[in-house]
This record gives structure tokens, C-alpha cells and sequence, in this order.
């Protein structure tokens, strides 16, 4: 069994006992969450999709750390004498969750 959830503005596919990263959520560790957006449910052949969500489907996870991704570099050049070269870092954010069940 399956599902497709919604949060964050991005699409995770998810199984019990996975852990996921998503974007962060405001919720300390070990506190339970439920993601409501879900798009897909599937359980073998039987496979039910929203429109855009599935009604009274649930996912339901458990937060095991607040963290922030590995360093990306941005680095901007242009070809002029003076204030051509720029860089930059960025490290996002995200929450780890372990998915405990699928409602549907």
C-alpha cells in the first residue's frame, strides 16, 4: 500500500516505514502529524485518485528531526570589469517524518 501526499508544494510517494524528508513543519521531535492533502491511494489493483484529493484519506507520520540540507553554491559571473562575480550558499531547510499509517 501507497500514497501520493501533498505538502510543501512539492509530491512525495510514501509506505509505511518510510522516512521522508519534506520541507520544514512547525513541530518538535517525536510529535505526530497528519498530512490530509493526500492525491493517490493505492492498495495492490485497488487504486483511488483525487480530484484534486482523496476524500477521508489521511497520512498519518512521526517528526524525528528538525534539520538543514547539505550547502548548495550560487556563484553568478558576467563578463565586465567590475562587480561580475557573486557567490553565494543556501542550505533549505526540511523536517524528517516516518510515515506510521495510511487511512483511506
Amino acid at each position: 500500500m501507497y500514497a501520493l501526499i501533498e505538502t510543501g508544494g512539492k509530491q512525495h510517494r510514501v509506505q509505511i516505514g518510510d522516512v521522508v524528508r519534506v520541507e520544514r513543519l512547525e513541530a518538535v521531535d517525536g510529535e505526530v502529524v497528519t498530512f490530509d492533502r493526500v492525491l493517490l491511494v493505492a492498495d495492490g489493483a485497488a487504486v483511488r485518485v483525487g480530484a484534486p484529493t482523496v476524500d477521508g484519506a489521511a497520512v498519518r507520520a512521526t517528526v524525528l528531526e528538525q534539520g538543514r540540507g547539505e550547502k548548495v553554491i550560487v556563484f553568478t559571473f558576467k563578463k565586465r570589469k567590475n562587480a561580475s562575480r557573486r557567490r553565494g550558499g543556501h542550505r533549505q531547510a526540511y523536517t524528517a517524518v516516518k510515515i506510521e499509517a495510511i487511512e483511506a
